[in-house]
């Protein structure tokens, strides 16, 4: 195992100094958009990504889920491509592309032959310069936002805990409401917020842009210079300088609703992703969740059969952040039961120090996936994009290999006493309630 980890070191170490020598390439616009290029010349294929710093953290309570709106909303016409034009000429054209929003970014994802590049530009500066608000189209693009609302949480057990979860987590900072937005704001939204919401978030100044595949860094400089340059930048969202207050006392809530199984949910307040315990947080994470050799997955899972699956993860953040247990107990096992099971497990790590194998285990994994997603254009776009924002500089990309293995056994014992304790914690349980009469199936008389 030793030697599979300073094979994976050496490998990454090569990938990482390759890049940071000649392939990574930067510009940043007149209007203040950062542009980095990697050429890769394996497929004659481009991957283009905007990393826009705009989120449900930059939302305000009455106008909550706009930044999730405008993903949507990004696709649905302008001045020279209207409506359901920008998927329909893109996939014409050997195209594909995709979005998502988080918290903290909304990223647009779009992947092409390189012979459509001056078309790609094309369709991206119309959208960011020229988005149409027709008001039928916002009419039906908010009963989209709203049916999804309902679907994704309002009838999903995980999605409804998640949220509540979260919001009873955080008492000050904007992280306390989730990326879709409340129904009543989703409801409510006014033509003046949703265009003050564009301005200030798809300002130029407020994106980076990053393009790997067969192209050169100087063609892909012209091209942003010629379609993206002359649209003028606003100002940026306001800073968001709120401090979520250490938590005092575990807090705990409980969901009640039809299910066929308890729901049980842990969450831990951790540190943003670019501050210095990120790598050792990543290392425990992995030793505790990571594929059916984890201690979680061995003791709750296989050991005790008192669930059917347990996860843990943080997602990346620009602010301090929740790392999240979430558990689903067998039928017939109480939520307490894998609860405790869960902290008992936690406890082995405070008391007591990680094996050697356990811990090159867990960086090999690591590793392993970091590698492998440097292997596709798509991988690289993503990944460098990632550390560019998350992390505040691309090139802190190739240090990640020396910065995991630099983790130690005391490394994960001190991350673990500092954040994995009762009073950093809220507990979120979903019990099972039968299911309304009104809503019982004619047919059946009831649930099967």
């Amino acid at each position: 195992m030793k030697l599979f980890l300073c094979i994976a070191l050496i490998c990454f170490t090569a990938v990482g100094a390759s890049a940071q020598g000649f392939e990574v390439k930067t510009h940043t616009l007149k209007n203040g958009m950062k542009i980095l290029v990697q050429e890769d010349h394996s497929i004659p294929n481009v991957a283009l990504y905007i990393f826009y710093r705009i989120g449900s953290r930059n939302e305000r309570p009455g106008t909550t889920g706009l930044s999730h709106f405008f993903e949507h909303m990004m696709f649905n016409g302008a001045k020279k491509y209207g409506p359901r034009e920008f998927d329909r000429t893109m996939e014409a054209a050997g195209g594909a592309n995709n979005a998502y929003t988080s918290n903290d970014v909304t990223v647009y994802q779009d992947w092409f032959p390189r012979s459509t590049l001056d078309l790609i530009f094309d369709l991206e500066a119309d959208r960011i310069r020229d988005l149409s608000f027709d008001p039928k189209m916002v009419d039906s693009e908010r009963g989209v936002v709203a049916s999804e609302r309902r679907t994704s949480v309002d009838s999903d057990n995980f999605g409804l805990l998640t949220e509540q979860l979260w919001a009873t987590a955080f008492t000050a900072h904007p992280y306390q409401w989730p990326v879709v937005g409340w129904m009543v704001d989703i409801e409510n939204w006014t033509m003046a917020d949703l265009k003050h919401h564009f301005e200030m978030g798809y300002s130029p100044s407020n994106a980076t842009m990053v393009v790997v595949g067969d192209i050169g860094a100087e063609e892909i400089f012209k091209l942003a210079e010629k379609y993206i340059e002359p649209i003028e930048s606003h100002a940026p969202p306001p800073k968001v300088t709120t401090i979520e207050p250490e938590q005092m006392g575990e807090r705990r809530l409980v969901v009640k609703k039809f299910a066929q199984l308890p729901v049980l949910m842990m969450g831990y307040h951790v540190p943003q992703t670019n501050h210095p315990d990120y790598y050792a947080l990543q290392v425990l994470q992995n030793i505790l969740f990571a594929g059916q050799s984890s201690r979680m997955y061995q003791r709750i899972v296989d050991k005790d059969q008192l669930a059917l699956f347990i996860d843990g993860s943080a997602e990346f953040a620009f602010d301090p952040t929740l790392f999240t247990i979430t558990a689903q107990p067998k039928a017939g096992v109480a939520p307490e039961a894998v609860e405790k099971a869960a902290y008992e497990e936690l406890e082995k790590v405070k008391t007591g120090l990680v094996s050697d194998q356990e811990l090159e285990k867990a960086k090999n994994i690591l590793l392993a996936n970091f590698y492998r997603r440097m292997k596709t254009i798509n991988g690289k776009a993503n990944i460098l994009g990632t550390y560019e924002v998350f992390f505040g500089d691309y090139n802190k990309l190739f240090t990640a290999a020396a910065d995991y293995a630099k983790v130690t056994k005391d490394d994960i014992k001190r991350v673990a006493q500092k954040y994995f304790n009762e009073k950093n914690r809220t507990v979120a349980t979903l019990l099972p309630e039968a299911q309304p009469e009104d809503k019982k199936s004619p047919q059946t008389g009831g649930n099967q």
